[in-house]
């Protein structure tokens, strides 16, 4: 890639005195407090309260379901209220997390990023639409372990120390909106990967995976990892932030247990990891950093929304003529089959951009490299 590299930052225009540590990295206690007030209580509340609904739902009247068009609310939200817009500001957030100004040379790298790794996995649809639709399972299965990973770094896991632990932690927390969703809902889960591959004239032939055999050992096998890195990270003495993980990790267990599918990933999207990503960019930024300082999440929440802003409508703009250019139809399943597709091209110049800032930060997963 042309431009910046992890290892060959462009000349630095310093942004006043960041808040960070000697060696260049935001600390956790400068993350910690957005990551609360943004990552931690409104996920809390909204996926608890989704859960608690659930429940309810099935004591009282078990044999409602969902209406179609509530199914897919929350990704249709998603477009404009914190899903999409989480990633708006991946042209600038590099720049700042080593304490720059997003400078050209910082934004034309980012953009031939997203140019190369987008063209380049939109073409695998076309070519190979079962194949691309596994790989963005699994790279969602990472990516959102990888955020995970990072906010339960800054809000204090000193649990995750050793590397088993944290490799555990990443597979725990990305397969818990991947996976779960399956052992319950199958035949739901399915039908959203079929229409997937169905945009590009594809079939998926992979009834042996969604059988209750296959499901009932990949459960069984998931749930041992879950227990096995918990108790790993128990072993540090049952600290508090050791609790909260805990505590996050049997409520999305149950979550995505009761949830259907579509309402679960959507909701979570927005308010779990959406949220919790642009608690990092409130807290690599300056402006917004002192925003939610001086006034308070939602002040942050809004000076980071006006920079994720022109991106957004970008997308949404170029999302739209696609699907008017190749005329697809205007059912909702298939309009939402699109957006996943768009989501998903979207997201692997997404992912490298979190991974170089993990590095950067020397925060989440980059952490392994330095335990070893």
């Amino acid at each position: 890639m042309a431009g910046p590299t992890p290892t060959e930052a462009p000349e630095r225009t310093r942004v006043g005195p960041a808040e960070r540590s000697t060696d260049g990295h935001t600390p956790d206690s400068v993350a910690r407090a957005p990551m609360l007030a943004i990552g931690g209580w409104p996920a809390w509340l909204a996926i608890g309260g989704v859960t608690l609904l659930a429940v309810l739902g099935a004591l009282v009247a078990p044999s409602l379901s969902v209406p179609r068009w509530a199914r897919y609310a929350p990704l249709a939200v998603s477009l404009v209220v914190f899903g999409l817009p989480h990633g708006a500001v991946d042209h600038l957030a590099p720049a700042r997390v080593v304490g720059d100004r997003p400078t050209g040379r910082w934004l034309a790298a980012v953009g031939l990023l997203y140019l190369v790794l987008g063209v380049a996995y939109a073409a695998l649809w076309y070519v190979a639409p079962a194949v691309s639709a596994a790989f963005f399972i699994a790279l969602t299965w990472f990516h959102w372990g990888q955020g995970d990973v990072y906010a339960l770094d800054a809000l204090g896991a000193t649990h995750l120390a050793e590397r088993v632990t944290r490799l555990g932690t990443l597979v725990v927390r990305g397969g818990l909106p991947m996976l779960v969703p399956l052992l319950r809902f199958p035949d739901r889960y399915r039908d959203v990967v079929d229409a997937w591959v169905a945009l590009f004239g594809g079939g998926l032939d992979a009834s042996w995976f969604f059988a209750p055999e296959t499901r009932a050992v990949v459960g069984g096998a998931f749930a041992i990892v879950t227990l096995a890195t918990l108790t790993l990270g128990r072993r540090h003495g049952g600290s508090p932030a050791w609790r909260r993980d805990a505590a996050e990790t049997l409520l999305l267990w149950a979550y995505f247990l009761l949830v259907p599918p579509i309402v679960a990933v959507g909701i979570y999207f927005c308010v779990w990891h959406s949220l919790r990503h642009i608690a990092r960019l409130v807290a690599i930024d300056p402006a917004a950093r002192t925003a939610f300082a001086e006034r308070g999440a939602v002040a942050g929440l809004r000076r980071t929304g006006r920079d994720a802003l022109p991106l957004t409508a970008l997308s949404i703009a170029l999302l739209v003529g696609v699907a008017v250019g190749v005329g697809v139809q205007t059912d909702v399943r298939t309009l939402a089959a699109l957006y996943l597709v768009f989501i998903a091209v979207l997201t692997l110049p997404h992912v490298a951009i979190v991974t170089w800032m993990d590095r950067a930060e020397r925060a989440g997963l980059a952490r392994l490299a330095a335990e070893q």
